[in-house]
């Protein structure tokens, strides 16, 4: 592999960063409603809960609760993805 191949997989790796960047800012603009038996629930694109009622009753705590475990979830997944993908050179085909 040549030096030009690494200056090519480090530009695919920077446009696929930026792409996700603008996915991300995408995501956050956007707004779910679930509403069922009394509870309602809004979320953003990306996942982060924006408003959690029962019955009318809002709870900040809960709110900041359920994003901390939320985010958890994803750190875990997103370090399980390095694993499985054998860090960044995974992503471009490349070993480690």
């Amino acid at each position: 592999m040549g030096i030009g191949d690494t200056f090519g997989k480090l530009g695919d790796l920077n446009k696929l960063r930026q792409q996700a960047m603008q996915m991300q800012k995408n995501l956050q603009g956007q707004q779910i409603t679930v509403e069922e038996n009394g509870v309602k629930v809004v979320i953003s694109g990306d996942q982060k809960i924006l408003e959690l009622s029962i019955q009318g009753i809002s709870n900040e705590v809960l709110n900041e609760v359920l994003n901390k475990a939320i985010r958890k979830s994803q750190e875990l997944a997103a370090k399980e993805l390095m694993n499985v993908s054998g860090g960044m050179g995974g992503l471009g085909g490349g070993q480690n």
